[in-house]
């Protein structure tokens, strides 16, 4: 039986292209000089070292799940080490997450669902002069992910405790802006369109906002298709993986979907 995210890839490859297939400008850009830069970046090597710290964590810890739960993991109990492997962003998906950092300088940057801080780190690295607000709702998986922090000299980063929705209705108010939001803590319909809702006054005409997992589940590809629809955004790229809004006024409305 073939599982919902693999039909799903399935369509993607089909109406997928490159950069060739790219006629704005401002998109092909970004596919050409950020999406595939394939040179080395010395910050990689510290990605690597952070995640290679993680894997060689034997200790296992209590995870506290608000989300839509795990496709591999049975029980809460889980080790550092599995959860690095199996639950965490990859090695590709990190590096181009710290590529977009680069390439667009974000300066205040939220995050939603910090797991063991594997993207934390990759914003982070991106960009050592942004203020990084890290939010999750497991205090045990958020400790790991603080004592990481700390040892890989990561000192611009804000990790806060908290369910999601209940720190955003607190702390998000009419001075609050994002030029980055990569959310990643709750692959459920209803909650990714209150996050988007509650977020939307946050953004500025540069802002970038990444959702993960958006053909997770057929009601999180239903999601995915009322944000490219909401009046606001004109430009999305899917990427399969990661789905990236833009909210620029003077981009015509387009969709693309891009191989990565």
């Amino acid at each position: 039986m073939i599982t919902y995210p693999i039909k799903a890839y399935l369509k993607f490859l089909w109406h997928s292209k490159n950069q060739h297939g790219v006629h704005s400008p401002f998109v092909f850009r970004l596919v050409t000089k950020c999406f595939y830069d394939k040179k080395s970046k010395p910050e990689y090597a510290t990605l690597g070292n952070y995640r290679k710290a993680l894997l060689q964590n034997t200790s296992t810890i209590s995870v506290t799940d608000f989300g839509a739960g795990s496709r591999v993991f049975k029980s809460n109990n889980r080790s550092v080490a599995h959860i690095a492997k199996n639950a965490g962003i990859s090695k590709k998906r990190a590096r181009l997450l710290f590529r977009l950092v680069r390439y667009f300088q974000p300066e205040n940057i939220l995050e939603i669902g910090t797991s063991l801080g594997l993207a934390t780190a990759s914003l982070a690295s991106g960009n050592s002069k942004a203020n990084i607000t890290t939010i999750e709702g497991c205090p045990e998986t958020a400790r790991i992910a603080r004592e990481n922090m700390t040892t890989f000299g990561y000192n611009n980063i804000d990790s806060v405790v908290s369910e999601f929705q209940a720190y955003l209705n607190t702390s998000t108010n009419q001075n609050t802006t994002y030029d980055l939001i990569y959310f990643d803590g709750n692959h459920q319909k209803e909650a990714t369109l209150r996050y988007f809702d509650t977020l939307l006054p946050t953004i500025t005409n540069d802002t970038l906002w990444i959702f993960d997992d958006i053909h997770w589940s057929a009601d999180m590809e239903e999601a995915w298709q009322k944000i490219k629809e909401h009046p606001q955004v004109t430009v999305t790229i899917d990427t399969f993986q990661w789905g990236l809004v833009f909210f620029r006024r003077e981009q015509e409305k387009e969709h693309f979907i891009i191989r990565v």
